[in-house]
């Protein structure tokens, strides 16, 4: 399959190209500076056309109509010309429903490919877009993302204006997930309406509250606090910030608690899912010594070999057993089980350690009782 981008050097046709490229799937990329002749021959012979290029930012409202509805009519002339039944895939704009230059030209794009399709039997989908966050969008250009991504990791400020204002987005992964879709089957309908092609999901937020999640992003590695990154938008947003940093922000130091014993190092903390640590003891060392009423902790020896003890604190009742890095085996603290670790290999010990709850030093829940 011969695949075509135009604008496959602006935000999305970037990450589209990578996707084209972990399929397989050979991708003839054109952009601003590209030779006009040799774009024209690649659609006319091409089996599938993304037309992403677009003008959303000239220099006079007249590149608004020669650069949207101009150059998507002249795709479609190509196409056309060439009798050519290729699925075509344009983006849009929400705005396209808004009577101003840079929607009017959106518009005109969008009917000269649903004509298309109409006058030739080409499938075509329109993706009419909101506003598409993720990695390489341009700062301080058309993403309010983008821009507070860039200075809050450049230590720069950000400025809102009305942190209620509401907020629509879409993350560009989903955006070519759906582009996918379309290529694996063009001829399925993508959408709601004929012609037109969804991309989701889509998320309702405010300015205020994108803004202060980045720098909640930008604080977590001196809080060692991270939000729920894992689904949804967070989980995109955290992505797209941290594509923003620079190589030499890729690391960062946290405190290291040492004495006699070892060390103890706090990695990570959750909201509500409490924290990861890790420690290290010497030969003979024996750390822990406590039990807990309400807290309860997951010890994954990496390296070393370790005994752990128990004594129930009410009936005396004990029990101990041993462990050594590589096995893979998670021990658990028991609420009302006093319990110790004793190093008793000939190496040093290290430790991964996952408790409930965040350490709270006035409510420790920590009392001390040797096993």
């Amino acid at each position: 399959m011969a695949v075509v981008v135009t604008g496959a050097e602006g935000f999305i046709g970037r990450n589209l190209m990578i996707h084209l490229a972990e399929r397989g799937t050979p991708a003839l990329g054109f952009d601003v500076g590209s030779d006009p002749a040799e774009m024209r021959a690649a659609i006319a012979a091409a089996d599938f056309v993304f037309h992403l290029a677009g003008v959303n930012r000239p220099q006079t409202e007249v590149e608004f109509k020669t650069g949207n509805a101009g150059l998507t009519s002249e795709v479609c002339h190509i196409l056309a010309a060439a009798g050519s039944r290729a699925p075509l895939v344009i983006t849009s704009s929400t705005q396209a429903d808004r009577d101003n230059p840079y929607g009017r030209s959106k518009l005109a794009a969008e009917r000269a490919v649903l004509a298309h399709g109409a006058a030739t039997c080409a499938p075509v989908h329109v993706f009419r877009l909101t506003n598409v966050f993720g990695k390489w969008a341009r700062p301080n250009y058309n993403s309010a993302v983008a821009t507070f991504c860039h200075n809050v990791a450049n230590d720069l400020p950000i400025t809102v204006n009305d942190p209620a204002a509401p907020l629509k987005l879409v993350y560009v992964d989903d955006v070519c997930a759906a582009f996918m879709r379309v290529l694996d089957a063009p001829d399925a309908a993508h959408g709601s309406e004929s012609g037109f092609a969804h991309a989701g999901p889509e998320y309702d937020t405010t300015v205020g509250a994108v803004a202060d999640m980045i720098r909640g992003f930008a604080e977590s590695r001196a809080t060692l606090i991270t939000d729920r990154v894992g689904t949804g938008l967070t989980r995109a947003l955290y992505s797209t910030y941290l594509s923003y940093l620079k190589p030499e922000q890729f690391a960062y130091d946290v405190p290291c608690h040492g004495d006699p014993r070892g060390v103890f190092v706090e990695m990570l903390k959750t909201p509500d899912c409490g924290q990861f640590s890790y420690f290290t003891a010497g030969p003979g060392i024996t750390r822990g010594q406590h039990y807990h009423h309400t807290k309860t902790e997951k010890f994954l020896v990496l390296t070393g070999r370790a005994r752990f003890g128990f004594r129930h604190i009410v009936t005396g009742e004990t029990f101990h057993l041993e462990t050594e890095g590589g096995q893979g085996r998670i021990v658990e603290t028991i609420p009302g089980w006093t319990h110790d670790i004793t190093n008793v290999g000939d190496q040093e010990m290290v430790v991964m350690l996952w408790a409930n709850e965040i350490f709270d030093r006035a409510r420790p829940d920590t009392v001390a009782m040797k096993v």
